[in-house]
């Protein structure tokens, strides 16, 4: 059969097809279990707080301590009862016990703090890893159910996850393209950015590859199946992501590294302080006053809150800033960084096209500006992303736009139109690098002049890559998808000498875990689908957040909400200067948990003393940590 490829004919401005969005599947706070404890607890906790400081009643507030202490802590008990049954011993049950204890000599405000903080975060953290596996599902609605085969002359619509290599499949103009393959007849312009990361669509003719999931402009295309759906791009991409979701090391803050034999530590000392007086002839009473003493003041409340409030201060401050760091553990990781490598298009760039040169030829009869708004008046009723650019600078220069008849747009050929009586013909034409798209154009036939688009690049990218070399001591690297000539463009703005392109997902995973094995701590920068599984795979992963995609802003660790590039650097730094924080406070809380243990030990140590030393500890500790919500903590390049 022959394949008959249509022109579109339109008197007036048609918009591009488009496919509707995939629907959004996104788990709601509430539903889950550990967010509505949580809930729970932080809203008795803070209606008895007030009650508690204002001298209320204890039956006022009281109850409503005991709702919060239930609700936030049944579980972390659970679990680490459960983990004292596998012979192991965590910091959540030591918590829940010191919270007990603090209670029990009558410090339940203080308790009860522990528990709601101990609660938000694992809240937090359950949200964190549903909304991941939202998005890696969501990703699988990019391909389409169903696709039409060709067969013995006919056609039919059959699900793709039947399609088998070898088939024929028709992908009409507007439909995704349901398999990977190689185009078989029909030429059209594929929007493969999901994929590839290419800001432009991607000319296709007989031979080209073309990937599942991605979107066929204009133009019809026969594309043979290469390769089985389960096995496509777009579902290894799936894959990826939750592989290295896996494998990627354990998220934990430096107090949970230590937290299994501090826990045991606490315990065996705290049982020796009670058995040994015992044993040497003690009395009952003060030999339990004696270990309860030495619980409380041993009970890791400062070391927590030592790490904490510096990494959430950070948190907030970040986000006042346009920077949402997902966690405390993902704010500790990004100090943790010693290099850095950077996606291209929509993190470097701004992902579109503009207007960098027109050159009309010296016979033509026309100075730039005429050239510019002759080939806006043939673009004005197309929207495709170069038509788009091009009105937009003659716009940008005050030019008048002609009204355009007769429009006609043919896939890989560019548009005809008439303007001002003369037949107007704007196409692309093959760049002789690459690095740039060139337009032509000509009027009744006759070549006036060219017009050279490339991405914009962003105001601030050659300072933030200064700022992370600054940072890491090592030039960041340049991973895109995107031919190698606009790759060494960019390079050469932005100051990058490590440049690798035309890779695809797996392999911008492969270079960040090559770096990984040799020791490096990767921060990648990205935004696309294409992007994710290296996020994941990273170090630490920061989502641009305006023109990211779904999956990319939930599996990154943080997200540049206002696409500045400069916080990226900004956030590190205080990133670092949070962990510097923590190690100041690890060594407050160390000293007076040595000293009062000791006193305890070897002397006589009054419980009211203890406990005010180790109340005193823990409010030093989360005061030194808010310093971070000062102004001056966020210095950006």
């Amino acid at each position: 059969m022959v394949c008959r490829v249509s022109t579109t004919v339109a008197p007036a401005p048609q918009a591009a097809p488009t496919a509707p969005a995939p629907p959004r599947r996104r788990t709601r706070v509430l539903a889950l279990p550990e967010a509505r404890w949580a809930l729970v607890s932080l809203v008795a906790f803070l209606v008895a707080l007030p009650l508690n400081l204002g001298s209320a009643p204890a039956w006022t507030y009281g109850p409503l301590y005991v709702v919060a202490y239930a609700a936030g802590g049944w579980e972390p008990a659970l679990e680490g009862l459960r983990a004292l049954r596998e012979k192991t011993l965590d910091v959540d049950l030591l918590m829940i016990v010191a919270a007990l204890g603090a209670a029990a000599i009558g410090q339940v405000l203080d308790g009860a703090l522990l528990i709601v903080i101990f609660a938000t975060s694992g809240a937090l953290e359950a949200l964190a890893t549903a909304r991941t596996a939202d998005s890696v599902r969501g990703l699988l609605d990019l391909a389409p159910t169903t696709a039409t085969r060709l067969r013995d002359g006919g056609e039919e619509t059959v699900p793709t996850a039947d399609l088998a290599v070898g088939d024929l499949v028709l992908v009409r103009p507007g439909e995704r393209i349901g398999a990977d393959g190689t185009v078989t007849e029909g030429t059209g312009e594929v929007d493969q950015a999901t994929i590839t990361g290419e800001s432009l669509p991607v000319l296709k003719r007989p031979g080209a590859d073309v990937f599942a999931g991605t979107l066929n402009g204009t133009g019809a295309l026969r594309v043979r199946v290469g390769r089985d759906p389960a096995d496509s791009v777009i579902a290894r991409i799936v894959t990826l992501v939750e592989e290295a979701s896996r494998t990627k090391a354990p998220t934990q803050l430096f107090i949970e590294k230590i937290e299994q034999r501090y826990s045991v530590g606490v315990v065996v000392a705290t049982l020796a302080v009670f058995g040994i007086p015992l044993a040497f002839g003690a009395g009952l009473t003060d030999a339990l006053l004696r270990a309860m003493t030495f619980m409380i003041v041993a009970s890791p409340c400062a070391v927590v809150l030592a790490t904490m409030p510096p990494l959430l201060s950070a948190i907030a401050n970040a986000g006042r800033h346009g920077v949402l760091v997902k966690s405390a553990v993902a704010m500790e990781r990004l100090g943790e960084i010693d290099t850095a490598a950077l996606d291209k298009t929509g993190t470097l760039t701004e992902g579109t096209p503009e207007v960098t040169a027109v050159r009309p030829l010296a016979d033509s009869g026309l100075d730039k500006d005429a050239l510019l708004a002759l080939a806006a008046a043939a673009e004005h009723p197309s929207e495709h992303p170069l038509a788009r650019a091009i009105v937009a600078a003659a716009r940008a220069r005050g030019l008048r736009i002609a009204p355009a008849d007769d429009f006609t747009a043919a896939p890989g050929r560019g548009v005809t139109a008439v303007v001002d009586g003369h037949t107007v013909h704007v196409g692309r034409a093959e760049a002789p690098d690459g690095a740039e798209t060139t337009v032509r154009v000509t009027r009744d036939g006759t070549l006036l002049g060219t017009l050279a688009l490339t991405d914009r690049l962003r105001a601030d990218a050659a300072p933030a890559t200064a700022a992370l070399t600054a940072l890491t001591g090592t030039a960041p690297t340049l991973l895109t998808g995107d031919h190698a000539a606009a790759a060494a463009r960019v390079a050469d703005a932005t100051g990058i000498t490590d440049v690798h392109a035309g890779l695809l997902p797996e392999d911008k995973v492969e270079a960040v875990r090559e770096r990984e094995r040799a020791g490096r701590k990767v921060l990648f920068v990205g935004d696309g689908v294409n992007d994710a599984p290296a996020l994941a795979a990273a170090h630490a992963g920061v989502a641009m957040g305006q023109a990211g995609s779904d999956l990319a802003l939930e599996t990154a660790d943080a997200v540049v909400v206002r696409d500045e590039l400069t916080t990226v650097p900004a956030v590190v730094r205080l990133s670092r200067r949070a962990r510097r924080l923590v190690v100041q406070n690890l060594v407050v809380a160390g000293v007076f948990i040595t000293v009062l243990v000791l006193w305890d030990l070897v002397g006589h140590l009054p419980l009211p003393i203890g406990v005010a030393g180790h109340e005193g500890s823990t409010v030093l500790v989360g005061l030194n940590g808010l310093r971070l919500l000062r102004e001056s903590a966020w210095r950006p390049e």
